[in-house]
């Protein structure tokens, strides 16, 4: 179990990604917004909310990019 969350954070090279731990953890968050909405009174501000998912969603996308658009060691 240890092994599969610490692959989480790690890109395909096995160097820890800051770009996956703030996705992550955005994601995480929103998910926590969300859910306070549902059962409060005083819901979240909306604009709080678009500015978390557009964090997650950029830092994941760059991650995923990065990943298609590797550069290859040997290129000549």
């Amino acid at each position: 179990m240890k092994k599969f969350f610490t692959q989480i954070f790690q890109d395909e090279s096995g160097n820890f990604s800051s770009k996956r731990l703030i996705g992550i953890i955005s994601g995480l968050s929103l998910c926590v917004a969300l859910f306070i909405n549902l059962f409060t009174e005083h819901p979240v501000e909306p604009s709080l909310v678009n500015a978390v998912a557009a964090l997650a969603f950029g830092a994941l996308g760059l991650a995923s990019i990065d990943k298609i658009f590797k550069k290859g060691g040997n290129q000549e």
